[in-house]
């Protein structure tokens, strides 16, 4: 009964928990009923983007693999297998492939099950190759399931077996650093007391930089300031040179030798040396210096952003306060277990999730749920990990692990969304591998052909304008930039309250045409109550409530919490048999000798029962006793405070179409349609016809229109893997929503959605200025330097200064924006 009652869509929840159990990845399971299965693989070795974009579009042909998708980023290669039987041969069919293309690529096989997972710092890291070659060594260390370097953070991610392992393999770990890049250093993270070290040693490393670079620079302006003989000018000036471009120098020709040849480093040096020769030694020093003064703006804001979106993420806590006996003990949060009892002092952070036993507090919940409003927790409350506790003192048991705990997982996901590329980013990517050698051989062209076809040409002039050209054609703009501006609006969005898993949604949003709305725990609050008890003939009222409860006991479902609510008492487990959940209509169950049935009127009918017909706004349960009608109870929900605001805001910023799919009664969900102004409504919906709804409104958007179904979660996995996005009301801790979601609001709000999309529309606003600024920037200065109307100064600004802009431009999406 429980499920049919309000919504028979919910009537799967226990086999769609168990699905999700067992695969926490439910959201990106294709969307189709068809069964599959997926398999996750890490490419070790592979640092080519090309390349990546090749296997997986050779692996998705294979006959048997529904879909193939590999992520450079984290050398993932994830596979959906329509062919169960032959999974085996579907894997080795396809690590022959990615043998044929790429020889050097090594298939592992990502394995489930807990992992330690230790973050190292390589401070100093600068060489992408290295970072490959660190990445591939590592991956071969025995006992390391995964190692992945995220070059951007500078940090080398490991998966470890076995945790008494750890030692030896970090230290295996240093040998390799030390081996490949001697300049690294490398610092193991255990939270903020390392951190903080990490920073100290940051800033002096940045004031000997500092140093360095203000001794070079005042060797080239004495060169430049005072005459000298030719010789001691030139000796000088190349002084000046290495102090304050050697490293860039040394980076390319490494780079060169691992095959690694168009990037700013070997473009900067070609430049500069290129400039050295044709006699224009000061210009070649000069250049050198502002493009280091360059790097350093652009690093001060590429760090200030990474620091940024780091503080959206403090929210980890750093210790338990696990008590033993009478005493407190503090320790890592990652060492308490399930049923141990933790204390949590004002001002401290709840470390972990787990239900109140003895205390009181107002709870700040701001950093997991954007909500400026303290809220109170009580005894027999349950408390999520993350909030901070601001004035009690509360004694909390552990309901979960700490990598089970809802701030474990809104950690990994704002941390890994960047690996779920946004088109535009892909787009970037792809460019960038042609943009820059296809201008490297422009200058070529640009060097040499004038000279041999202009009479009179200089060919040191053309030179000239060729390094400047080289200059320019940097696409670090763009490839910076881009990904920093959706990572920034996935950190504004965690700001408000609302997760987006990638960069890929968020820029979906921008398309969302028809929006679909659940209505129970969506639009309305989920919380019934029994408003009225309808007994027939003689029985008592409470005799009827009890029925009903009976039938309800083993249900969960907000409907049969209400009845057990208003019931009061226990129920014996041994007087209930014969349960029967019929879906979509309601429960058979015998109580002491007489069956009972409890659903709705479809239930009455099917079992050709005479009942009332009833009228209301409410949702009408109908209780019969051995094949007698027994009357009937209305519960009735709330409509939530916003709703009305999220439709007409929704409305405003241009969605075509809201529906409201339900399986209450229509009385009910037409009654909800009007008050909330929703363009259309359906029914009394089965499971299977929601689906059926979702495909009939899918044909009605434009090409690039997108649909999008809000639901509370699990009860709507089906259609929510179904949408183009699926939007789930995350609550405060609701683990299947954040698993089947793309989207995920933790407030409960549905006026987040248009938050939502509004952070999604600013993001790719920012991402089109970057864009369009950066190329056409560069297209003007490649254009002037090559009719001689530009020098290597103007050539720097096009490379480094646009850049540090972008960067710049970028970060504005970290700001968070309300609806």
């Amino acid at each position: 009964m429980d499920k049919a009652l309000k919504d028979p869509g919910k009537s799967s929840i226990k086999l769609v928990k168990k699905s999700i159990s067992t695969n926490n990845n439910f959201a990106n399971l294709k969307k189709t009923s068809k069964e599959c299965i997926k398999k996750e693989f890490i490419l070790e070795g592979l640092d080519c983007a090309n390349c990546a974009a090749k296997i997986e579009e050779e692996v998705s042909k294979i006959k048997g693999i529904d879909s193939a998708n590999v992520n450079f980023v984290t050398k993932a290669l994830t596979l959906e297998i329509g062919e169960i039987n032959k999974t085996k041969e579907l894997i080795a069919v396809t690590t022959e492939i990615i043998g044929n293309l790429e020889p050097d690529v090594r298939v592992v096989e990502k394995q489930s099950g807990k992992l330690l997972k230790k973050e190292i710092l390589l401070k100093g890291l600068c060489c992408s190759n290295c970072a490959s070659k660190i990445e591939r060594e590592s991956n071969n260390i025995e006992g390391v399931k995964s190692a992945i370097v995220d070059f951007a953070a500078t940090k080398l991610i490991m998966e470890i077996d076995n945790s008494s392992e750890q030692t030896v393999i970090i230290d295996r770990v240093k040998e390799i650093v030390k081996r490949i890049e001697p300049d690294v250093n490398v610092v193991v993270l255990e939270g903020k007391k390392v951190n903080s070290k990490i920073e100290e040693s940051e800033e002096e490393n940045d004031k000997s930089e500092l140093v360095k670079f203000a001794l070079g620079a005042a060797i080239f302006g004495i060169a430049t300031a005072f005459k000298f003989s030719n010789t001691v000018e030139l000796i000088l000036y190349l002084i000046s040179y290495v102090i304050v471009g050697g490293e860039v120098v040394l980076r390319a020709i490494k780079n060169i030798s691992r095959g690694q040849v168009f990037d700013e480093n070997f473009l900067m040096s070609i430049a500069t040396i290129g400039a050295f020769t044709i006699g224009e030694y000061p210009e070649g020093v000069a250049v050198m210096i502002f493009y280091q003064i360059g790097e350093m703006f652009q690093d001060m804001a590429v760090n200030r952003s990474r620091k940024s979106i780091a503080a959206l993420m403090d929210i980890r806590p750093d210790f338990a306060n696990l008590k033993i006996d009478d005493e407190l003990k503090k320790v890592s949060p990652e060492e308490v277990s399930i049923g141990d009892i933790i204390v949590v002092k004002p001002g401290e952070k709840v470390p972990l999730d787990g239900k109140v036993l003895e205390g009181s507090s107002m709870i700040d919940t701001s950093a997991l749920t954007g909500e400026s409003v303290p809220r109170e927790a009580e005894t027999g409350d349950n408390i999520l990990g993350g909030v901070i506790n601001k004035n009690g003192l509360l004694t909390i048991e552990v309901e979960k692990e700490f990598g089970d705990s809802t701030i474990a997982k809104i950690l990994d996901l704002v941390q890994n969304a960047s690996s779920k590329k946004a088109p535009t980013e892909k787009f970037i990517t792809k460019f960038a591998r042609y943009y820059t050698p296809v201008v490297v051989f422009s200058a070529v062209a640009l060097a040499v052909i004038p000279p041999l076809v202009i009479g009179g040409a200089n060919f040191s002039q053309w030179l000239y304008r060729a390094l400047a050209f080289l200059v320019v054609s940097c696409p670090c703009a763009l490839v910076i930039s881009i990904p920093l501006g959706f990572f920034g609006g996935i950190g504004g969005a965690s700001k408000n309250g609302i997760l987006v898993k990638g960069g890929n949604y968020l820029e979906a949003l921008n398309n969302s045409e028809i929006i679909v709305f659940d209505k129970t725990g969506t639009l309305t609050k989920g919380v019934f109550k029994v408003t009225e008890l309808k007994p027939r003939d003689n029985m008592p009222s409470d005799e009827l409530l009890a029925y009903a409860a009976y039938a309800e006991s083993y249900s969960n479902h907000p409907i049969a919490v209400s009845i057990l609510n208003a019931y009061g008492k226990e129920i014996p487990g041994d007087a209930i048999s014969n349960y029967e959940e019929i879906s979509g209509h309601g429960i058979k169950v015998v109580v002491e000798g007489k069956e009972i049935l409890a659903g709705n009127y479809k239930l009455m009918e099917k079992k050709d029962i005479l009942y009332e017909q009833v009228e209301t706004v409410g949702t009408v349960v109908h209780v019969a006793v051995d094949k007698e009608y027994a009357g009937y109870i209305v519960i009735s929900d709330e409509i939530k405070e916003d709703s009305a605001k999220a439709i007409k805001t929704l409305k405003s910023i241009g969605v075509k179409k809201t529906v409201m799919l339900t399986g209450d009664n229509k009385t009910v969900g037409n009654k909800v349609a009007r008050e909330l102004g929703l363009d259309e409504v359906h029914a009394e919906l089965l499971p299977d016809q929601k689906v059926e709804n979702i495909e009939l409104l899918d044909k009605q958007k434009s090409e690039k229109g997108k649909l999008v179904f809000v639901g509370d979660g699990i009860n709507d996995a089906p259609v929510l893997a179904r949408a183009d996005i699926g939007i789930a009301m995350g609550g405060l801790g609701s683990d299947a929503a954040i698993e089947a979601a793309d989207v995920v609001i933790m407030t409960d709000e549905p006026s987040k959605i248009t938050t939502a999309i509004k952070i999604a529309k600013k993001t790719r606003t920012i991402v089109m200025q970057n864009i369009i600024f950066a190329l056409s920037t560069k297209l003007i200065l490649l254009v002037f330097i090559a009719m001689g109307l530009g020098t290597m100064w103007e050539a720097v600004f096009g490379d480094v200064g646009v850049t540090i802009l972008a960067v710049f431009n970028s970060m504005r999406a970290m700001k968070a924006q309300n609806s």
